[in-house]
């Protein structure tokens, strides 16, 4: 078989993928770049606020006023997390719902964890970053929307494998990175196309990757909502509904005490899917930025207010935890988020330059193909279109 012959199978995986994908890979790329900076433009927008500059104490407020004030703004509703910030120490948040287990959030406030002093409250479901939020998470759609995207992400895998191989085979016999400025505007963006292309490989593929593990967050916590957890909390099973539930701050200090050097993640109050009827869980993290996006669950009687469990979590669920920063640049800062940022604007030129050439439905002159001897006659070899063109046959 000849060399032609056997890179025939990768153009048409690469054609085809990337048809399929491409629309959708461009707008992932259009709605992740302003989600980059999805913290700076809350702040911004006064979507999100900062606890105000205070002589460091090391005080804090009892949690349990910060709940008993939530619940006032919110009659009748459920504390379903007490959620921390990594980047704002400072700052605790209260998610409530219609019920503890609820799917989507009624409100969210923002606390000083000094002062216990309200400062904010999200506005949930609002504005244009929501919609891009819901775009790029799952189209609207939900669960079906999110897998469709996980899918369309490893048609996108599969396009940038199969397009590394054929860039291979077409640089054989031209200069890495040269853009044949004299050929005809089809050369020029196939050149520039391929170029981009090697130039974001690898990033691509790590938000390609990450991306589509994301889409599985829903079904990979239920797995461990319905193994790790439910093990754990399985000696309580069947017994009745407490009359009543000990402190969130006596549950806060008691995982405080049981996982020493981390801090709160977040907690799921008793009766959450998070949690159980018995129980509190709090997810505690660690200090280094690694660890900070890492959770181990530990496990809170809510009657007693005694440790009963703690495990770290398996590791399909801390790589999903690791992905999620990673996907939008969040481990580095902003000057990560601006690598990150520059990135996906050359990723953008690759999808829109791989549409142009397929539009045009014109194949390369033969002898202006990389790789091909000028002295090599086309009748010799077999027909076959630069990445990402089509002749429409």
């Amino acid at each position: 078989m000849s060399n032609r012959d056997s890179i025939k199978p990768w153009y048409q995986v690469h054609k085809w993928t990337s048809l399929i994908c491409t629309l959708f890979a461009l707008l992932l790329c259009l709605t992740g770049l302003p989600l980059i900076f999805a913290h700076e433009i809350d702040h911004a927008l006064g979507y999100q606020v900062e606890p105000p500059a205070l002589p460091e104490t090391g005080q804090r407020a009892n949690l349990d006023d910060i709940i008993a004030d939530a619940k006032t703004r919110k009659p009748g509703h459920a504390v379903q997390f007490l959620v921390g910030d990594p980047d704002e120490p400072d700052l605790w948040s209260v998610r409530l719902g219609f019920t503890a287990d609820a799917p989507e959030p009624s409100a969210f406030y923002s606390y000083d964890a000094r002062t216990g002093e309200f400062l904010h409250e999200y506005p949930l479901r609002q504005g244009f970053m929501n919609v891009l939020l819901r775009l790029h998470v799952d189209l609207f759609a939900g669960l079906p929307g999110m897998l469709f995207l996980g899918f369309m992400g490893l048609l996108l895998v599969i396009s940038l494998i199969s397009g590394t191989v054929l860039y291979g085979y077409y640089m054989r016999k031209i200069r890495f990175g040269s853009i044949r400025r004299s050929r005809s505007a089809q050369v020029k963006w196939l050149d520039l196309h391929n170029l981009l292309g090697i130039v974001t490989l690898v990033w691509l593929l790590v938000v390609s990757l990450t991306g589509v593990i994301n889409t599985l967050s829903v079904p990979i916590f239920d797995r461990w909502q319905s193994t790790e957890l439910a093990e754990m909390t399985a000696p309580y099973r069947g017994q009745p509904p407490l009359a009543g539930i000990v402190s969130a701050q006596r549950a806060l200090d008691a995982a405080g005490n049981a996982a020493p050097g981390m801090t709160l993640g977040f907690m799921a109050f008793p009766g959450n899917d998070f949690a159980s009827p018995h129980h509190f869980v709090a997810f505690m993290q660690g200090a280094t930025p690694l660890t900070s996006k890492l959770l181990k669950p530990v496990l809170i009687d809510a009657q007693t207010g005694k440790v009963i469990a703690q495990r770290d979590l398996p590791g399909y669920v801390s790589a999903l935890l690791v992905s999620q920063p990673l996907h939008f640049g969040d481990y580095g800062g902003l000057p990560l988020k601006i690598l990150w940022a520059v990135l996906d604007i050359l990723s953008i030129m690759v999808l829109i330059s791989g549409l142009y050439l397929w539009l045009k439905k014109h194949k390369v002159p033969f002898e202006t193909r990389p790789g091909v001897p000028m002295n090599e006659k086309p009748e010799a070899t077999l027909p076959i279109s630069a990445p990402k063109q089509v002749d429409g046959k």
